[in-house]
């Protein structure tokens, strides 16, 4: 089992930063993919930014120069600073992780608790 632990967001003026954080922990032979995912009320759930070992990080349209994701493998934590935000990017943000955990050929894909980001006009 792998468990997730966000920490960060907050409420924020438009214009301004926060920065959140993901730590991964459990029994898994390896993670292959970090990342982050938001949900506005409504609306359904999308990917902000993710990191994929060997591979690079992917981000939305929406959040591309203003977001940047960071992934410490060897503490098996991740990172989104999120910069210039706006209040489109109000939203719980979900922390995601594909983790090989019965075998390291089989991925399994696991979800943080989610963490509140609002942005006030």
């Amino acid at each position: 089992q792998v468990h997730l632990v966000e920490s960060g967001g907050g409420l924020v003026q438009a214009g301004g930063s926060l920065r959140l954080s993901c730590a991964a922990s459990g029994s898994f032979f390896s993670i292959n993919t970090m990342g982050w995912y938001r949900q506005a009320p409504g609306k359904q759930r999308e990917l902000v930014a993710s990191v994929t070992s060997g591979v690079g990080t992917n981000y939305a349209d929406s959040v591309k120069g203003r977001f940047t994701i960071s992934r410490d493998m060897g503490k098996n934590t991740v990172s989104l600073q999120m910069n210039r935000l706006t209040p489109e990017d109000t939203a719980v943000y979900y922390c995601n992780a594909v983790c090989s955990v019965v075998a390291p050929h089989l991925r399994s894909q696991y979800w943080g608790q989610g963490a509140q980001v609002t942005v006030s006009s």
